[in-house]
């Protein structure tokens, strides 16, 4: 079974991004699934237009990921750029693609509500991302609840390809999604995201973290009085890192009264920084060494790119498209 994921370069790595896709990755991998795992620096495109920025979040992504501990020997690690086939695919999709389907994604319009532009880029990002899952030939998806829509465009694109060439070429992908982990809030309640700039850094320093984590939004609720920490989004991060004895034994304590939404987080940053200090610690070693890691990246291109040839390649075939290297 082939995995195949995507995570774009528009900013540092977060608590959100750990939970809702790099911990499922480096599970699939550990599990010795096939994983192809891009950095989806094309995608962010419709978000990013600074050139420098782009670079550095691009090695950012990479380097966050190996102190994370993917191993790279196992799993193909490359950037979606080192992979130009998946742009020729793209637009033959987008030849299948109705106007409607694009225009009834739940993600672009949430998107442009909230002040993105309106641009192409963003409006086509579903067929990007088509492109990018089937033409790795991939099986299982591990996405987010938010782009579950996104793989069922997929599947659709793949099938109206299929049936107008009369050949099963493109294999329809499967989404794999952890209800539990579905949406991660950031500080300000929010489902955390770059975008809303209320996020809790992966690879910031302890102090970083602790200003963070105190800066989360909570009610006026006095400490001495009972607190529902289901409706806490102190205590909703707190239970992703803590112990399931301690996040019981800390949600026993809101209910009683006499504990305040500080001491929760200052518990929350001390446990995301044990959680995170090994990791943080090989990231700072790697940073030292970024032409090792882009020979990481260009190895992994390699091995995308002579599948996505092979894919793309058929696909050339039904549709009669001829090339003369």
């Amino acid at each position: 079974m082939r995995v195949l994921s995507g995570i774009q370069p528009s900013g540092k790595l977060h608590v959100g991004n750990y939970f809702g896709a790099i911990r499922q990755h480096l599970a699939f991998a550990q599990k010795g699934q096939e994983c192809f795992y891009f950095i989806a620096n094309y995608h962010a495109l419709t978000s990013l237009s600074d050139k420098k920025e782009l670079e550095e979040m691009t090695l950012h992504v990479a380097m966050a990921y190996l102190a994370l501990g993917l191993d790279t020997a196992k799993t193909t690690f490359f950037c979606q750029s080192d992979v130009p086939q998946v742009t020729e695919l793209c637009w033959i999709l987008n030849c299948q693609c109705p106007v409607s389907m694009m225009e009834k994604g739940t993600s672009y319009k949430d998107k442009v509500s909230k002040g993105a532009a309106a641009s192409m880029g963003l409006l086509d990002y579903p067929v990007l991302q088509a492109a990018d899952i089937l033409i790795y030939n991939s099986n299982l998806v591990p996405v987010g609840a938010d782009q579950k829509q996104h793989v069922e465009m997929t599947r659709d694109l793949a099938g109206r390809f299929n049936r107008a060439y009369g050949q099963d070429v493109l294999v329809l992908p499967e989404p794999y999604i952890v209800p539990e982990v579905a949406v991660v809030p950031g500080i300000d309640g929010q489902k955390m995201s770059k975008s809303y700039d209320n996020t809790i850094e992966i690879m910031a320093s302890d102090k970083e973290t602790s200003k963070r984590c105190a800066q989360i939004v909570t009610d006026s609720t006095p400490l001495e009085s009972p607190k529902d920490p289901d409706r806490c989004h102190v205590y909703a991060l707190l239970k992703l890192f803590a112990a399931p004895a301690e996040a019981q034994e800390i949600a026993g304590k809101y209910r009683a009264g006499g504990y305040g939404y500080g001491q929760a987080k200052k518990r929350l940053a001390e446990l995301i920084n044990e959680h995170f200090a090994a990791a943080r610690q090989r990231y700072a070693d790697i940073r030292k060494r970024p032409d090792d890691v882009r020979d990481v990246l260009r190895d992994g291109g390699r091995r995308a790119r002579a599948v996505a040839e092979a894919t793309l390649q058929r696909v050339r075939d039904v549709c009669g498209i001829l090339t003369n290297p």
